[in-house]
This record gives C-alpha cells, structure tokens and sequence, in this order.
C-alpha cells in the first residue's frame, strides 16, 4: 500500500506543485497571467484580455449578475478567503490558546507589510476595520475646543461629515463645508477652494483622497504642504485610494489617513489601516480607551477588545495577490475599463459623466447621469432588466450612477452596462 508520504516522496517537486495548484489556485493565475503579461507596458497590457482571464479566474463569483459597485467592498480572490476560513478554523479549536496566542501576534507581519507597501514606518500604522473607524480615531482623538474650525467639503463621506458635526454639538467647534463642481474646472482649483476657506480659527482640513461620489482625485500634497506651513492639521479620506492607484505615504503629506482594505485591496471585509505621523500619535486620543502607558505607542488605536483575528491575518494574502498583479498594472486596467464605458456614453448628448477623465484625476470610479432620468428608476431598470448592481448618487448639486468595476469585470460586461444605459436613455419616457 503507498502512503501519502510515499506517494510525495515519489512525485517529488511535481506532486507538491500539483497538491500548491489545486490548494492555491489564485496564486498558479498570477503566475500564468505574468506569464502571458511578460515585460510589457503597463497601458499595452491594460487591453489584453487574455492576460485578466486569468486574474479573472482567481475568484469565485456569481457571473448571472454585473456587480459595478466595487466601491462599496469587493469579493476577495478565493486564496483570500481561503485563508479566512483557515484562520477561523484555527481559532475555533481553542480561542484563548490558538487565536490569542498563536494567530493575534502576526498582527505584527501584516503591519510591517502593509507600512512597506504605503511607505511609513510600522510604528505609524494601525490596523483598524474600515476606514470609517480609522478616521473617526482621528477625528473624535483631535484636541479641538470651542470656536476651533474645522474646514471639509460638502462632498465628503457622509458618515465622516456626521462626525465632525457631532464635534459641533458636543465641542462647539465650527464645521465650514465648502462647494466645488463636478468635474472640476481643476486639480489647482480644488486646492484654492479648500485653502482659501482657511481662517484663523481653522485648526484641521479633512478632505478626499479620492471622494466616493465621483472619483475625483484632490491634490493631496498641495494643500497638505501649505496646511503645514500654517500649523494646520489635515485628515486625508483614502477609503477608495489604497492599492486604487499608486502613491505612497511621502507623496501625501498629511497627519492622518485612513482607508479601508475590503475595496481595492480586496482583503476580508472588516479591515482597513489608519497612519499617524509619528510627533501625532501622543496627542491623539484613541477611540476606545487604552491605558496611559500606551500613550506612544500605535497600538493604543487597536484597543477594541476582543476580535477575530482571522480578518487582519488574512491581509497579508491579500497583499501577496496585490503585489503579484502590480498597482500599475491594476491602475492602467482599471481606467481603461472606465473609459471603455465612459467614453462611449459620454459621445451621447443626453447623457453626462460627472467624472474628469484624466488620469491624473480618476481612476476606476466613474459617475454618470441620463438628464431627465431619475437617478432611482435607473438603477432599478438596471437590476431588473439587465442584472446589473450600480449605485445611486443624489447630492444635493447633482446625482447619477457610480460606477465602479474592479479586476474580475470583463470587457463584456462593461459593454453590456453601456448597451444597457444607451437603450434606457432612449426609453427614459417610459421610466
């Protein structure tokens, strides 16, 4: 009778290979894809199809609908949420023991990988659940007292202006929210608007890597440059930036940045990361309190209590299929899937693209409007009809649909969801 042993021993390098390629099949598509993806340019391979089947290929998806609301929080490859799952079962041996002991202190890898990645020292970074907690850490954690102001726009996140309007009720300070178009007239123009609403009572700018309405991209560095010349503090939103397009930490600039890790990355829902530059982290007061010997230390914003420590392990996979596509890859696909629909609908005179398509501006996220379609009835006919997941945007000074594919969309189904728009467009009577 042939053991299992004997039956590895036999096979050699090749048994092990095939037991890597049926347990980890998300990383055998990386390699076949880098295989077919070669030395070539970033923009030359965004275009080849066979080269994002096999990305494709690496998750595990409903194909009967088309989910163009990536922007919420995406499916993770399946080596992702295999590695979840494994966590879990892990940890459901023995908690106490086997996820305290053994799984919570790799804590400190993932930390280490993802602050190598962003560019900051691991003595910067905190591994929070979504970006909503990481900058709410900062923004309930500032020192700010009555008559201090705080200067956002009015197209930031909705749950972060919730946020500092609290501040408002239980500090008194004074939350200034200022307007700009969409798209913008440009990146200069958006800076002048911000830095122009500065006052001497402005203590904090918080603002938009990318804003969850368009898209849009600010010129992060620009202000936060000239907000520390005047002593202010900046809070940048990176929900949407991180492994979105890419940056690091030193072409920002800022005090505080949050961002979530269950969109771009494509890690397991839950997870996300805050950045503290280093002289911030005392004076910071953490969400959840910590005790005072922790003052300095980064760690005081992971005080939550317990939790799975499954979630924050599994970045690191996430990580590992991230850098095996490479962000400028990722970027290039993703603007291209973009303008595929874009471009297309843009060329029709009753329908527009609330989002810059230049690429210094936007990147994946795209917003558009039928005029004299409501927004909601859109949507719905989308999903009735045609299967399709968009997501409405009604602001107060426009609305449309955000749409935002992600890796695994296919050409197919963007153009599906171009053919789609085009036949509501000439029906819209009917909505």
């Amino acid at each position: 009778m042939v053991t299992r042993r004997a039956f590895l021993r036999s096979t050699g390098a090749a048994g092990a290979a095939t037991l890597t390629a049926f347990t980890n099949q998300a990383h055998a598509r990386l390699s076949a894809a880098g295989a077919l993806g070669g030395g070539r340019e970033a923009a030359e391979l965004a275009t080849d199809e066979s080269y994002w089947r096999e990305i494709q290929q690496a998750f595990t998806l409903d194909r009967t609908i088309i989910n163009l609301n990536n922007g919420g929080c995406c499916p993770s490859p399946r080596v992702v949420h295999e590695a979840l799952k494994r966590y879990l079962d892990v940890s459901n041996q023995a908690p106490v023991y086997h996820m305290w002991q053994i799984l919570e202190p790799n804590i400190e890898s993932v930390r280490r990988r993802l602050a190598a990645d962003f560019g900051c020292d691991p003595e910067e970074l905190a591994i929070t659940r979504n970006a909503s907690e990481a900058l709410q850490i900062a923004q309930l954690g500032i020192p700010l007292k009555a008559g201090d102001e705080v200067v956002t726009t009015n197209q930031d996140y909705g749950r972060m202006i919730d946020t500092w309007e609290q501040r408002v009720r239980r500090d008194g300070i004074k939350l200034t929210k200022i307007s700009f178009p969409v798209p913008p007239k440009s990146m200069d123009d958006l800076a002048d608007r911000l830095l122009s609403a500065i006052t001497p009572a402005t203590k904090v700018l918080h603002f938009c890597h990318i804003t969850n309405l368009t898209g849009q991209i600010f010129p992060v560095k620009q202000i936060c440059d000239e907000a520390r010349r005047r002593g202010i503090k900046t809070v940048v939103d990176g929900a949407h930036a991180y492994a979105h397009f890419p940056y690091k930490v030193s072409d920002l600039g800022c005090d505080y940045y949050g961002t979530s890790l269950h969109k771009w990355l494509l890690a397991p829902i839950g997870t996300g990361f805050l950045y503290v530059r280093r002289e911030n982290i005392e004076p910071l007061w953490p969400l959840t309190p910590a005790a005072e010997s922790k003052s300095k230390d980064i760690r005081k914003f992971e005080e939550i209590g317990t939790h799975p420590a499954a979630n924050h392990n599994a970045i690191a996979e996430a990580l590992t299929f991230h850098e095996g596509i490479g962000i400028e890859r990722k970027a290039a696909r993703l603007r291209y899937l973009r303008d595929r629909w874009a471009k297309r609908l843009g060329a029709n005179p009753n329908i527009r693209i609330h989002t810059s398509l230049d690429p210094a501006q936007s990147c994946a996220i795209g917003t558009v409007q039928i005029t004299g379609a409501p927004t909601a009835k859109v949507v719905a006919r989308l999903w009735e009809k045609w299967r399709i997941i968009a997501t409405p945007i009604v602001h107060a000074e426009y609305e449309g649909l955000r749409i935002t594919p992600n890796v695994y969309t296919t050409t197919e189904e963007i153009d599906t969801f171009a053919g789609a728009m085009e036949d509501i467009c000439e029906r819209k009577a009917e909505l």
